[in-house]
């Protein structure tokens, strides 16, 4: 039987998010023939993660569903069990790329990607801690549906279960290796509050995170492209197409991948930095790769934490290390356009030659353009003032630290790319574990 896994990564008290996400879990066993291994990544306090361990012995038995619940601890024994097995020659620098002692949004999914290697998984199903399902006549709105229904099929036999089809004939043959949607809510990105005080400096503020010599009007664009998600209409009928997909209506937290691809090629490990887990989206699309684009979205919602002093603080830097990563990625991003089908072998594989050349090349562009962006975003916080003015001046001490930073995220992430085959590899012999790890059935209910 086919096995999937369901993650959740978490920094934060998330109980409701995990009953809902395991109701998610109950509903792909009882309506596709899968076995679910719903995995629960906690990074959290102690306070919070025995909260979580409780909501998750809360979880109601269902036949076919396998509950982890992972802390740092047990993930640091699973990924050192799996460093040393490979046999990389920087151990240790691995290791800490798996498992920073920071926030990373890419590696806590590329952490994902290896357990659902060990756990013989086909896919990852990715959620967010912050989000929720809508509902429909009583009855929450599960992507998982969409994500069954198409995921790493023929993409040519996937046209029967979308709504749909704007599928080239020449991919017919190749696996749908994406399914995901956006969100409604909250923009994904807490830059709402600059728009409401100053829209010209919104405009200036998120194009910064164009491409070098982007016109006026591709920056626009951009913008008014930028961190929307779904809109804000509620679901009322399904609709799926299927096709390239359109990465701009696809969120990490409502997405689910084909192992044939994130198996070859992980996600960027940069710590603090938003964004950092959106390669793959880019890679799929540039491989010309079939996948489904759908209109199940979540709902996002800030937490807490980010509406206070510090949550903000920590969250501008995170903007503020996305808007430095595009100058390293943005060529890489490029570059896989270019190659098109080229990215994939005669089986519909990625070729991780193809990604990493470019990955090690990026990381030596020129600076120039980061300093801009700097001093940019710097006199467009002290325009809007009060608290935006004092993050500027948290920000003058740290510009030097920060260029090193993301030139530093670029290579690590070549040093990842030229490793995770062997990673994956390793991952596959070895078991991660939990006391809260149970496989339910209707005979132990």
């Amino acid at each position: 039987m086919r096995r999937i896994c369901l993650t959740l990564p978490t920094n934060r008290a998330c109980a409701a998010a995990i009953a809902a996400v395991g109701a998610e879990a109950a509903y792909a066993a009882g309506h596709f023939e899968v076995e679910v291994h719903l995995l629960v990544l906690d990074s959290s306090a102690e306070p919070e993660f025995a909260e979580h361990a409780r909501a998750v012995r809360a979880l109601e038995p269902v036949e076919r569903v396998v509950v982890h619940h992972l802390g740092e601890d047990r993930q640091r024994d699973f990924l050192r069990r799996v460093v040393d097995r490979s046999g990389v020659a920087e151990p240790e620098a691995v290791l800490e790329l798996m498992l920073p002692d920071a926030v990373s949004y890419g590696a806590c999914t590329n952490r994902a990607f290896l357990i659902a290697a060990a756990l013989g998984c086909e896919s990852v199903h990715r959620r967010d801690s912050d989000s929720d399902y809508q509902v429909l006549d009583g009855a929450p709105v599960f992507p998982v549906h969409h994500e069954l229904l198409s995921l790493g099929r023929r993409a040519g036999d996937a046209v029967a279960g979308v709504t749909r089809s704007e599928l080239e004939p020449e991919h017919a043959g190749k696996p749908v290796s994406l399914v995901g949607a956006s969100f409604i809510g909250e923009l994904s990105v807490d830059i709402g509050e600059i728009r409401e005080l100053d829209p010209q400096v919104y405009y200036e503020v998120v194009g910064l995170w164009a491409e070098t010599g982007a016109s006026v009007e591709q920056r626009r664009e951009l913008v008014d492209d930028s961190f929307t998600g779904g809109g804000t209409e509620p679901f009322t009928a399904d609709g799926s197409v299927l096709g390239a997909p359109d990465i701009w209506r696809v969120d990490m937290c409502n997405v689910g991948f084909d192992s044939e691809v994130y198996e070859r090629v992980p996600l960027p490990p940069a710590v603090a930095t938003i964004g950092s887990d959106y390669f793959l989206l880019h890679l799929v699309r540039d491989a010309t790769l079939p996948g489904v684009v759908h209109n199940r979205h979540i709902v996002n919602r800030y937490t807490p934490e980010r509406r206070t002093a510090a949550g903000f603080t920590a969250y501008q830097l995170r903007f503020t290390k996305f808007l430095l990563s595009m100058l390293y990625l943005h060529p890489v991003y490029a570059a896989m356009e270019e190659a098109g089908a080229a990215l994939l072998d005669p089986q519909h594989r990625v070729r991780v030659d193809a990604v990493l050349d470019p990955i090690r090349r990026s990381a030596g562009t020129d600076r120039a353009e980061n300093r801009r962006r700097l001093a940019v975003l710097d006199r467009c916080y002290r325009q809007l003032g009060g608290r935006y003015a004092e993050f500027a001046d948290h920000l003058v001490p740290l510009r030097a630290s920060l260029l090193d930073e993301a030139q530093a995220d670029m290579e690590d992430f070549a040093l990842l790319t030229d490793v995770w085959g062997p990673l994956v590899q390793a991952a596959r012999h070895e078991a991660p574990t939990s006391p809260d790890s149970r496989i339910r059935s209707l005979d132990d209910a």
